[in-house]
């Protein structure tokens, strides 16, 4: 097939405007659905005792309500024109979905580190969620509605900037492009930011598996077991277990060990031989149930506890892989497992991804996606961001973003022919998120009239951590 010369594709780019023009990215479109019911949707098939936690997690705040509700606004995406640019997008590039980790050679990078919803999808789509996200967040730490749209502007102008920079790559050129936590360092323009990334670093480095397993586990002289800690730990056929009495059964039947045996059988044929090799230096300890954070809360979610010859911890964590959101509501090829759509999703988008990554079925059926449980991991806390460090946060996400879909897609050349260099594109999607960040209050409050009626059950994991006494 003859290869389109940089000027087609440029030209392809420009004319994706004709359907979908920049200026129109400012709609969110007329929406007349119920989240309560999309909720509810979402929720089906979960843990059944977790999904109180889950709303009870949501109810903290609009930003917290909007985190876990990403197939709300993907229904409110579809129902506006898009730009017909697609290629493989996170599905929930919110501003907590980015992070610090260690690749496999130990070098600190910042990438996007959630990949629950990849699916292919329109570029402008994870651009709408990050932006919506800025704003959310710069409402709940009380920021002016200048300051919020300036975040999303100096977000969406990162990208914008680096797509152009992109569009000059060569093929492995891009491949290789990291964003480490020196380059990071770069674009801190004062001591302080520079110090923060810094302190970032020290921080990351410090979260090794040693150091996990001292406070997670304890050892009986011939083998480790990980403590219970309900509602966010605990053993599936143990005293704490969240189960109900049907699903704690099915497991017992089906026997815990011999499940995860069939599962990890399926999960090795999905690694290299390196990989495998390096695998079957450990032994399994222990698993336990782990609550996941925000919109996973209900999915079943396991940590294992594997040691080496020497005693040495590795701790992976099993996930379910459930359909995405983005593919509910945006036609995309049909998939034979989920877990498989996580992990091909992750390895596109990501610079350097996890040496375990991998998926496999349960004996129950459902699929799954296996991953190291955070080793040297980082995530933002924006409760003690100013404004000053939220505004270069914006301007790294923005970034991390434009390589992500750069690399994934290798669009590059047409993402950046459609924005154009000016500001036209970003003031349309900042306009938009200003829209939509309404709506998500809207939706909050009709989410919050649900709670207290009883429609919806909420718990906090107070609430449900004193049913417990460990």
């Amino acid at each position: 097939m003859k290869a389109s010369t940089i000027a087609e594709r440029e030209a392809r780019g420009r004319a994706a405007r004709e359907g979908s023009k920049r200026s129109s990215h400012r709609a969110v479109g007329e929406l007349h659905r119920d989240p309560i019911e999309l909720l509810k949707q979402s929720s089906a098939g979960r843990v059944e005792n977790l999904v109180p936690l889950r709303y009870g997690r949501m109810a903290a705040s609009p930003f917290a309500f909007f985190r876990g509700s990403a197939i709300v606004q993907a229904h409110d995406l579809s129902k506006v024109h898009d730009t017909g640019l697609s290629m493989p997008i996170c599905g929930d590039a919110h501003l907590m979905n980015f992070g610090g980790f260690a690749t496999s050679e130990r070098q600190l990078i910042f990438d996007l580190n959630d990949f629950d919803e990849v699916s292919i999808g329109p570029f402008e789509w994870d651009l709408k969620r990050l932006s919506a996200s800025l704003v959310m967040a710069a409402r709940q730490m009380r920021l002016s509605r200048g300051t919020a749209e300036s975040l999303v502007m100096t977000a969406l102008g990162s990208y914008r900037d680096r797509m152009a920079q992109y569009a000059q790559f060569g093929a492995l050129e891009l491949w290789y492009d990291r964003i480490t936590f020196d380059r990071m360092a770069e674009i801190a323009l004062t001591p302080e930011r520079r110090r923060a990334v810094r302190r970032g670093m020290e921080k990351a480095a410090s979260r090794t598996y040693e150091s996990l397993l001292e406070k997670m586990a304890a050892f009986d002289g011939h083998r480790w077991s990980i403590h219970d800690a309900p509602p966010a730990l605990f053993h599936v056929l143990g005293a704490n277990t969240l189960f109900t009495a049907e699903e704690t059964e099915t497991y017992r039947s089906g026997n815990v060990d011999r499940m995860v045996e069939h599962l990890w059988d399926d999960y090795r044929k999905t690694m290299s031989h390196d990989r495998r090799e390096l695998l079957d230096h450990f032994t399994r300890q222990d698993i336990v149930f782990k609550v996941a954070g925000g919109g996973s809360v209900g999915t079943r979610c396991f940590v294992v506890l594997l040691v080496d010859h020497l005693g040495q911890p590795l701790f992976l964590q099993l996930k379910e892989a459930r359909p995405s959101v983005i593919a509910q509501f945006y036609k995309s090829p049909a998939l034979k497992h989920q877990g498989e759509r996580v992990v091909q999703g992750q390895r596109m988008l990501q610079a350097a991804s996890d040496i375990f990554l991998g998926w496999g079925t349960g004996q129950l059926g459902q699929h799954f996606y296996l991953r190291q449980l955070r080793d040297m991991k980082l995530s933002a806390n924006i409760e003690l961001f100013d404004s000053d460090l939220l505004d270069g946060y914006a301007r790294l996400c923005g970034w991390i973003m434009a390589r992500a879909h750069a690399k994934a897609s290798g669009q590059a050349i047409e993402i950046s022919s459609y924005i154009g260099r000016g500001d036209l594109f970003a003031e349309a999607v900042t306009g938009y998120a200003t829209a939509y960040a309404d709506q998500v209050e809207r939706d909050y409050d009709a989410f919050m009239k649900a709670c207290r009626s009883g429609q919806l059950e909420a718990r906090t994991d107070e609430d449900m951590a004193a049913d417990f006494r460990v």
